[in-house]
């Protein structure tokens, strides 16, 4: 049977590194992709803001897309889902909502905050998941 790993990316280099890093390690696993919109970030009226987030997902959906194939990965092993909140919190709870084995994620995101080692996200996450996780930088 194979394992639930759950990758969040968020478009930044280290997401993108931990998705092919879970692609190259677990090729018999399914994996779900998640994008969290984080309602906090921006400063945009809520309209401009939440057309600007559609497009975005839409975004890194079809990139999503593109680099399974690329890597010749078999698309059907990929779920990708889309949330609104808190992107630790959200992490968190589709680990614990949706049977994850394993979170494989970036050490940073966009966010652009230096930390000694770990992203704020990241830190989170590895603090809080009651499941495994495997940060790649």
């Amino acid at each position: 049977m194979s394992d639930q790993i759950l990758v969040p990316i968020d478009g930044s280099d280290h997401s993108w590194t931990a998705f092919e890093y879970a692609i190259d390690e677990h090729p018999d696993d399914h994996l779900t992709v998640l994008h969290v919109i984080d309602p906090m970030k921006g400063d945009y009226e809520p309209d401009e803001a939440t057309a600007q987030a559609v497009s975005r997902s839409e975004q890194l959906e079809q990139e999503v897309h593109e680099r399974v194939a690329d890597a010749g990965f078999d698309d059907s092993q990929v779920d990708i889902v889309t949330r609104n909140g808190r992107p630790a919190d959200e992490i968190i709870t589709l680990a614990d909502t949706d049977e994850i084995d394993q979170v494989v994620m970036g050490s940073r995101g966009l966010s652009g905050v230096k930390r000694l080692l770990l992203g704020s996200v990241a830190e989170t996450v590895v603090r809080r998941a009651s499941v495994p996780v495997n940060i790649v930088r």
